[in-house]
């Protein structure tokens, strides 16, 4: 669509400042969702999303990067004639930087330490090591695992990327599709689960794979509890079948307390914090700008969610 008139853009559920000022910056005019705009801003989650909209909408902008929830809802494939987006790439950098902070704080035994009541030398921690020279495996190559690599770069490790496509990923020292998944679990020393929620990614890491990976591992997930099967995870945790886990998302999520991943020493658990308010916000009103720039030129929207995938 290419436009005559500056596109006029919703902000919903409620109005936002910083939004309206975001459609500005990006060549829009703000409106409310009464008064036929072309598309709309969302700020607020599945359930209070409007039942119907307008005829005029012709694009929904959403804050996730992960949309399985608006899925599970029904929302986006109940509007089949409008062209949904996620935020995802908005916020990679921010949990590409938790993902690394977790698996450095696992490799360098920082719990273990953290726990520690009197010194105790480097003897007594047997997998402590160092990522300098490791090979860590990137299960989803979207925007956090694409952010990611050089930031392992810089500190010497290498990247094995897993991808759907098998394209390669630039900065990985290889990219396989996710058929060949089953040669990353015994060839990379660590592993960071960054990929999407879908039907078939429900738990994908799970007692095969923690067989498979070397002692010295540890897995960082970032992306969604269901990629890991918790109680494999618990047993692999638990006979030492992997070094550690940081884990920002878990199954089920919120972790209860009294839960085994919490009395583990060898388990980092975050609460899905990598990209808190105070950081998520403004880079959603990034994201923002630069998508309505796109639909008032008539170029291709960033982060298109694909319906038949499910991301």
């Amino acid at each position: 669509m290419t436009f005559v008139r500056p596109p006029r853009i919703a902000v919903g559920p409620v109005p936002d400042a910083l939004f309206d000022r975001a459609v500005v910056r990006g060549g829009g005019v703000p409106c409310r969702l009464d008064e036929q705009p072309d598309a709309l801003v969302w700020t607020g989650g599945p359930a209070d999303f409007p039942e119907s909209l307008p005829a005029s909408v012709r694009w929904v902008q959403l804050p996730a990067a992960g949309v399985e929830q608006w899925f599970d809802a029904g929302t986006v494939k109940s509007h089949p004639q409008v062209v949904w987006t996620s935020a995802a790439g908005a916020y990679a950098a921010t949990v590409a930087e938790h993902a690394l902070a977790l698996l450095l704080a696992g490799v360098r035994a920082l719990p273990a330490h953290l726990a520690a009541s009197s010194w105790t030398p480097a003897e007594f921690y047997p997998k402590l090591g160092t990522l300098r020279g490791a090979l860590v495996g990137i299960i989803g190559a979207g925007g956090i695992g694409r952010a990611l690599i050089p930031m392992l770069a810089g500190i010497g490790a290498q990247s094995l990327a897993v991808t759907r496509s098998g394209r390669p990923v630039p900065g990985a020292a290889e990219t396989l599709p996710v058929e060949r998944i089953d040669e990353l679990w015994p060839a990379a020393d660590h592993f960071v689960i960054a990929a999407s929620a879908t039907t078939r990614t429900v738990r994908l890491v799970g007692a095969r794979q923690f067989a498979a990976m070397k002692s010295t591992a540890w897995v960082i997930n970032v992306a969604r509890g269901s990629l890991v099967d918790t109680d494999a995870l618990v047993d692999a945790l638990s006979t030492g079948a992997i070094a550690g886990a940081g884990l920002d998302v878990t199954d089920p999520e919120p972790l209860p307390d009294g839960h085994p991943l919490w009395a583990l020493p060898n388990a980092i658990v975050t609460p899905h914090d990598s990209n808190p308010p105070a950081l998520r916000i403004p880079a959603f009103a990034d994201h923002v700008v630069e998508n309505v720039t796109r639909f008032a030129s008539g170029a291709e929207l960033a982060a298109i969610i694909d319906t038949s995938a499910g991301y």
